[in-house]
This record gives C-alpha cells, sequence and structure tokens, in this order.
C-alpha cells in the first residue's frame, strides 16, 4: 500500500499560522490529527451585561439597542470550527455542527 503526502510544507505552515491566529482570537483546540491534518477548535459563549446595556439603550434613546442585538446574537453561542487541509493540499475552514 502506498502512501500519499498532498500536503507540502507552505501548506502546513500556512495551517500552523491559521490555527495560531484562531488561538489568539480565544478558540480552544479541541482535537488535533497530524496524521491527517485538521484541528477542531471551540470558543465559549461569552457573558452579556444586560443590565448595562439596558442603561445604555435608555441613554441613547433606543439606538444602542442595535449593537446589544447583534452582541447578542454573536457573543452568546458557542462556536465549533473545523481548519484542515483538503486532499489538494487547500487550507480550509469550516463551521462544526455542535448538539
Amino acid at each position: 500500500m502506498e502512501m500519499y503526502q498532498f500536503t507540502n510544507n507552505k501548506n502546513l505552515d500556512q495551517f500552523y499560522e491559521m490555527i495560531s491566529a484562531k488561538k489568539r482570537n480565544g478558540f480552544v483546540v479541541i482535537e488535533h490529527n497530524e496524521k491527517l491534518p485538521y484541528v477542531v477548535l471551540s470558543k465559549e459563549k461569552k457573558a452579556i451585561k444586560h443590565s448595562f446595556h439596558l442603561f445604555l439603550t435608555c441613554l441613547t434613546f433606543g439606538l444602542w439597542s442595535f449593537i446589544w442585538l447583534y452582541l447578542i446574537i454573536t457573543l452568546s453561542r458557542k462556536k465549533n470550527i473545523l481548519v484542515a487541509v483538503d486532499e489538494d493540499g487547500n487550507l480550509f475552514e469550516d463551521k462544526c455542527l455542535s448538539a
């Protein structure tokens, strides 16, 4: 059985740079595989201080509510992503389904 290597050093360097960039943004490695280069990263949801945002919404006559709604939508979910190198050596990122 022959083994083919689809990745080269340039692709692997980009792969590890992307992983380190995601780690700097708050993601944590859940699963890592060196043989098939892929990593599953997770970012926990953040707590939102609703009383503070309600105060700002009242202070700005409701204009802050748009920002508050955006923060609720983006920060209140746990995020799981997959970073991998495919068979052609291309680097890709995909969202993982979580229960």
